[in-house]
């Protein structure tokens, strides 16, 4: 079996993005029976204890269905307004269906400021691992009934493909109405070859990427390429198939090439880590005792306030901040858990004692080790 395909089996968590143009039944609103054969096979990853984020296209275009509009809006507010009655019928969908299969969801709406502002990214992290910790299944969608074209995703491949590094996961799953990527446009050519396997960053890609041909939605195929490299920075790899096919998802997760692959240049915690070290302004530090030191370098384990001696500089709970040791000399850096102020209530103090200090605790940990990276 290739590595790639074993690597894929050995996924623990996917982030699966379904387009409107298989939700919404050709414009004629929610296609019921597809969503109930999507469910089921994602109940039946999660039976084999992969863990799934559903991330899902379609309010808007149920909303205009059910408003009895001929076609999608242009206008904001009745974009919003749209969104705001067709998330209804979207997340009654995804309860009833996946109900049946003795599974929870939960409707997660995000908008850009939720993921660039440092604090609600990680809280929005939070939640979402805690959703999957308890096996309930985040719907995820674009919170279309605020948000304002200064503040929108554009598209929710592109949501998708942060969640997809939000979550950490390991493979981004974009089904669409189409097979995958061709060598040419195959509505201009039938005959023109699938694309099995690329890697993400291949330029020459952007060339056969075309755009959106439907009413209903906001992407085409050069967003789902454009998500699969914004994917990639965290490490991840992802397919672009057929929501159409039998058993799409039970194909992907056996390893059967199925669709397009798009194949990111680094391992997810490899492509964390640097981007930790490289891409984000340090904005304070913590002083460590030996021991820290000793258990951060010899054992790669998260820092607790326990091992802090000192907190210099004054930073917000999501920003980075560099480790010292005792000497001055910086040995790693991670994003902390709590700000500078209640950071300095709690260094010395075993995690049990954050709660009593501060009156809530956010983590037991000062830095956890997925956002901590070694220098």
């Amino acid at each position: 079996m290739d590595k790639t395909v074993e690597s894929q089996n050995r996924t623990r968590r996917w982030v699966v993005k379904i387009g409107s143009a298989l939700l919404t039944n050709n414009g004629q609103g929610l296609d019921h029976q597809a969503i109930a054969g999507w469910v089921e096979q994602i109940a039946r990853l999660l039976d084999e204890d992969l863990e799934v984020v559903l991330v899902s296209s379609g309010a808007v275009a149920e909303g205009v269905t059910r408003l009895g509009w001929q076609q999608r809006p242009t206008l904001i507010h009745e974009l919003q307004a749209a969104a705001a009655v067709g998330q209804m019928g979207l997340v009654q969908a995804y309860e009833s269906k996946f109900q049946k299969f003795g599974r929870h969801t939960a409707q997660v709406l995000l908008d850009h400021d939720d993921l660039s502002s440092r604090e609600r990214y990680l809280n929005a992290r939070s939640t979402l691992n805690t959703l999957l910790a308890l096996g309930v299944v985040p719907v995820v969608n674009e919170n279309d009934t605020v948000v304002t074209d200064e503040i929108r995703f554009g598209d929710n491949d592109t949501l998708a493909a942060l969640v997809t590094n939000l979550v950490d996961a390991e493979l981004l799953v974009i089904l669409t109405d189409q097979s995958g990527l061709f060598e040419e446009d195959p509505r201009k050519n039938p005959d023109s070859p699938l694309i099995q396997r690329a890697s993400a960053s291949d330029r020459s890609l952007d060339a056969v990427a075309g755009g959106s041909v439907g009413g209903l939605g906001r992407g085409g195929m050069i967003t789902k390429l454009q998500a699969a490299r914004l994917a990639a920075r965290s490490g991840a790899n992802t397919v672009i198939a057929s929501g159409r096919e039998l058993s799409v998802l039970a194909k992907i997760f056996s390893g059967e090439e199925v669709g397009t692959l798009l194949l990111a240049d680094s391992e997810p915690l490899v492509a964390r880590k640097q981007w930790l070290a490289g891409h984000l302004q340090v904005r304070g530090s913590v002083v460590l005792d030996e021991g820290a030191v000793r258990v951060l370098k010899e054992q790669g384990k998260s820092l607790l306030p326990v091992g802090v001696n000192a907190v210099r500089g004054g930073f917000t709970r999501g920003e980075m901040v560099s480790c010292l040791d005792t000497q001055g000399v910086e040995i790693a850096r991670g994003l902390v858990n709590y700000s500078a102020a209640d950071a300095r209530k709690i260094i010395g103090k075993a995690s049990r004692c954050i709660t009593e200090v501060l009156g809530y605790c956010d983590a037991e940990e000062l830095i956890h080790r997925d956002n901590l990276v070694l220098l």
